[in-house]
């Protein structure tokens, strides 16, 4: 895709968080994900005749935890309303929202772009989070020529985080998707999980000349579940806005969806507008009081969040700010460096567990290991206690890096625990001076030439040696000590023997 330099994408998001509540918003139906279809909603979810809607306080609890996480303003009084549009899966004919008193005003989350030193940091504004109930499912491929409707999740209570259009970039996008799929995931009011539908993102896209304050024709990319998607739709979509204009045509203001499969986001339908839905304050509904002294006690019971563990971890480890937010960026994956910190200390009572070894290692092989093999870290076939066995024989030279590295691999493919592949393999590091010196002195022995030529000068010839001590080492010499006796036994380069 072309850069179009003279354009700039302005992007807002609109988050879709299920709730982990164990029953709806207004009804006592069961919300556990994979029942059969229909088994799940009861009469006031099908919008049968006479049935009145009971509001689940512990949906109300829940957003306004995420309302105090983001440091927006909690209304102590919000309202419900009606969205009324007709479609298969919304039996009532109306959606019960909030639009003139959502529970969230307000509202910032912090996000971290760029990698190491150039790493920084960017402010999102929020709009507004508000609850509502969700709708059911069409199901299209069930039926030959036939469409099935699954109304089990009608009914399931939603927050909806709106965002400023503070964006410029898909990755901006995915940095602010994934730090709000993070803050739900630490508060525990949302499982996160993309694939069921727990977490979905619908991205709302306009180019403009670089320099133009206006805002251009927004299109609105629907349902996207999965970050992975939504930077392919959201790039998609900038560069179609782009060629289109360039082209003298018009942005028309849509609902478009992703499709994968093609890599190219495709018209659904016009976009509506708020008046199309006809909201009205729904007359079954109560407004919503929440006491200051209960919001007090709400506040109170926050858990340690990103932002804040992420600081902890600078000040109390030693990490630098992108290894903290890396480490921070998943519940699981704080929780994984954690115990495997904590594992580690158990190993070594006499020593500080080296934070930043397990910080290396977590960010780097289990990543990369994760990453390759699509698995979640709380899948990771070695466990945390199983890691910190590793680097115990990294901190007690029983490994040098490169055997623990292929100690890891093993281990990754179910060999078993470090100690037991060490044996298997024979990979106990030589950290035996003695031994170590026996090796350098038949290389030098074997090489006076260029041993004489290091000594003249050709410094880079070290590497040489090295090598030759490693090889018939087998690798297993401690890089270190070789290092250590070798340049005591050839002495500084250019020094005639």
């Amino acid at each position: 895709m072309s850069t179009h330099s003279r354009w700039e994408a302005v992007i807002g998001l609109e988050i879709h968080a299920q709730l982990a509540t164990k029953s709806k918003i207004f009804s006592g139906a069961a919300t556990t994900f994979g029942a059969e279809p229909n088994a799940q909603a009861c009469a006031v979810d099908l919008g049968l005749p006479g049935v009145l809607p009971v509001l689940n306080a512990e949906a109300v609890h829940m957003a306004a935890l995420f309302g105090l996480a983001i440091d927006a303003e909690v209304a102590l009084e919000s309202t419900f309303d009606r969205k009324n549009y007709f479609y298969p899966d919304l039996p009532k004919g109306y959606q019960i929202s909030q639009l003139a008193q959502p529970i969230v005003n307000g509202g910032q989350v912090v996000i971290t772009l760029g990698e190491g030193e150039a790493a920084e940091q960017k402010t999102v504004r929020v709009t507004r989070a508000h609850l509502e109930e969700d709708a059911g499912k069409s199901l299209h491929e069930v039926f030959a020529g036939m469409t099935g409707i699954d109304l089990n999740r009608a009914g399931t209570p939603l927050i909806e985080i709106v965002s400023e259009p503070d964006m410029r970039s898909a990755v901006e996008a995915v940095a602010y998707a994934r730090k709000v799929h993070a803050i739900v995931q630490y508060l525990g009011i949302c499982d996160g999980n993309m694939q069921e539908g727990s977490f979905r993102v619908d991205a709302n896209v306009s180019v403009r000349p670089k320099g133009q304050i206006s805002l251009g024709t927004r299109t609105e990319v629907k349902n996207v579940n999965s970050f992975r998607f939504l930077e392919r739709a959201i790039l998609f979509e900038i560069e179609r806005q782009i060629e289109l204009i360039e082209d003298g045509g018009t942005v028309q203001q849509q609902t478009r969806l992703y499709d994968p499969d093609k890599d190219e986001t495709r018209m659904m339908r016009t976009k509506e507008a708020a008046d199309d839905y006809r909201y009205f304050p729904d007359p079954d509904l109560l407004p919503v009081v929440i006491e200051p002294a209960t919001l007090a006690i709400w506040r109170d019971s926050l858990p340690e969040l990103p932002d804040a563990k992420a600081r902890r971890y600078q000040s109390e480890y030693g990490l630098t700010p992108y290894d903290a937010a890396v480490l921070t960026s998943s519940k699981e994956t704080a929780a994984y460096f954690e115990q495997t910190l904590a594992a580690l200390a158990d190993r070594l009572p006499d020593q500080v567990a080296d934070a930043k070894l397990c910080a290396n290692w977590v960010t780097g092989a289990i990543a990369a290991q994760l990453n390759k093999t699509g698995l979640a870290i709380g899948d990771s076939p070695v466990t945390a206690p199983s890691l910190a066995l590793l680097l115990v024989r990294i901190v007690d030279n029983t490994l040098s890096n490169k055997l623990a590295r292929e100690v890891f691999e093993a281990m990754w493919a179910g060999e078993g625990e470090p100690d037991a592949i060490i044996d298997a393999r024979g990979l106990k590091q030589i950290t035996d001076s003695s031994a170590i010196e026996a090796l350098v002195d038949a290389i030098l022995a074997e090489n006076p030439d260029k041993v004489a030529e290091y000594r003249s000068g050709k410094d880079k010839l070290f590497g040489f040696f090295v090598g030759q001590a490693m090889k018939a080492a087998g690798g297993k010499a401690n890089p270190q000590q070789l290092n250590e006796i070798l340049q005591a036994r050839l002495g500084p380069p250019g020094e005639q023997a």
